[in-house]
């Protein structure tokens, strides 16, 4: 296979420094039988931290998942690393936070389909990273880092790529009103949405049948696990749903006593039933690592076809814990040891996690975010992650560190008056005793306040804002 120009050379350096440095390290992981393991990520749209049975919800069936917690690691405390798309998909696949490579905004929140931006050129990918390795990379599903060519996944590490560019409520046809398009959601019909289903750089199919979108991208994906399972691969599975507009296959339709909310879980949970049976089958399920988890909490104002986000407070778009703490299961049957896990995980730990499994070298050259959850997941040790930074846009909203939480600035997502509130002293909670964010302990505890805005000062001491990629035509 012939490389593009700028994956060769991303391959080139990584190769060159792999060579330069023993990689003993990396290879502690991916070298206990002589055999790289494989990765499979399965990112939601839109779920809220209580939409499975497992974490929760009292309606919504997912035993397929139930299961999956059941037999791996069930993370309580891990986050997406953004409250919207498209810097979340950014944190997760580079590691790093969206305000370093431009993949956030003050003016816009995500990319649109006339945004003329996307990933920047120089971001290593896990797909990048691991091709170094020799692995089979496909990504299914949504991608919404940049539509255009030059941004979409086979220019960025990935061998193949099946699946809509950006959210599935783009592209709206009926009017310019979003209030129109809001009403619609209610009875959606496919072809109200003309979103494109891409394969590789070619559209195939417009408007994209979301029916059964669901079901092929579980096809596609158990497709690519078939036609690699002789060799090391990593497969980057992106359900479009349950962002609205909300759609099942006929066989879910009007099954789940949630309603339709409930029949595109219990679709999705099928859908990682199928796969995690397709690695048991072909004889590869202790070799392959599987992370369920999603990109931002529930879109709490489309009414009863939002999430839920159970007992923690507000929603997608903000940075309370409803908005990025996210329902995650890890999954390895023989190396992964069942249990729950409360410490701290956050997305942008996957890059660094991908590249220990993988053999790889984390890159040197920048700042990576993500941290190394391999002690976690296989020898029962602490998480390494201590911190998390809540960023909207280019600000830091909120900061947690270990069970404190403090918020700096607090703004609903969504409103139609303005809600934004600095707040000096900033608001502190406990979130092991209240992780519904209700009683601000902020007076008894200023030293941790002390300690939590050192953090925020040593932190922005080593950034460096790009140009945002958001809002090139503007």
């Amino acid at each position: 296979m012939i490389l593009k120009r700028r994956e060769f050379m991303k391959s080139m350096s990584f190769v060159i420094s792999g060579l330069m440095l023993s990689g003993l390290n990396s290879l502690a992981y991916a070298d206990r039988k002589n055999k790289k393991s494989n990765i499979v990520i399965i990112f939601a749209d839109d779920l809220g931290y209580g939409d499975l049975s497992s974490f929760g919800h009292p309606t919504i069936k997912t035993p397929c998942l139930d299961k999956m917690a059941s037999e791996g690691q069930k993370w309580t405390n891990f986050y997406a690393a953004a409250s919207v798309c498209t810097p979340s998909r950014a944190g997760l696949l580079t590691g790093r936070l969206p305000i370093r490579n431009g993949m956030c905004s003050d003016k816009l929140r995500v990319l649109f389909p006339n945004s003329t931006g996307g990933l920047p050129e120089d971001e290593i990918t896990i797909a990048e990273a691991l091709k170094t390795q020799g692995y089979a990379t496909g990504c299914v599903g949504k991608w919404h880092l940049g539509h255009l060519p030059q941004y979409l996944p086979t220019n960025n590490g990935f061998d193949s790529y099946f699946g809509i560019p950006y959210s599935n409520d783009m592209d709206w046809t009926k009017t310019n009103s979003w209030r129109d398009a809001k009403a619609a959601m209610k009875n959606p019909k496919t072809e109200y949405w003309n979103v494109p289903l891409m394969r590789n750089e070619e559209i195939v199919e417009r408007p994209a049948n979301q029916n059964t979108i669901t079901k092929r991208y579980t096809e596609e994906s158990i497709k690519f696990i078939k036609d690699n399972k002789n060799n090391p691969f990593f497969l980057y599975l992106a359900h479009n749903l349950p962002h609205v507009p909300l759609f099942a296959s006929k066989k879910f339709q009007d099954k789940s006593v949630r309603g339709l909310y409930g029949d595109v879980i219990e679709e999705i949970d099928w859908g990682v039933g199928q796969i995690l049976d397709t690695l048991k089958k072909e004889g590869i399920a202790k070799n392959t690592l599987v992370v369920f988890t999603s990109d931002n909490g529930p879109w709490l104002v489309f009414d009863e076809h939002g999430g839920s986000a159970g007992l923690l407070k507000d929603g997608k778009g903000t940075t309370w814990e409803g908005g990025m703490r996210e329902p995650t299961i890890f999954w390895q049957p023989g190396k992964i040891k069942p249990g729950i896990v409360t410490d701290i995980g956050s997305t942008l730990d996957l890059f660094t996690t991908a590249c220990k499994l993988g053999g790889t070298k984390i890159p040197d050259d920048r700042i990576i975010d993500g941290l190394d959850l391999c002690p976690t997941l296989f020898d029962e040790k602490s998480s390494p992650r201590k911190i998390m930074f809540y960023y909207r846009g280019t600000k830091i909203y909120a900061v947690r560190k270990g069970m404190f939480k403090a918020h700096f600035i607090t703004e609903t997502a969504y409103a139609e008056n303005d809600n934004l509130m600095h707040h000096d002293p900033p608001l502190l909670f406990h979130l092991g005793h209240d992780p519904s964010e209700k009683y601000n302990i902020a007076e008894k505890y200023p030293e941790i306040i002390e300690d939590i805005k050192h953090e925020i000062e040593v932190h922005q001491s080593k950034l460096v804002i790009p140009e945002s990629q958001l809002e090139k035509h503007l």
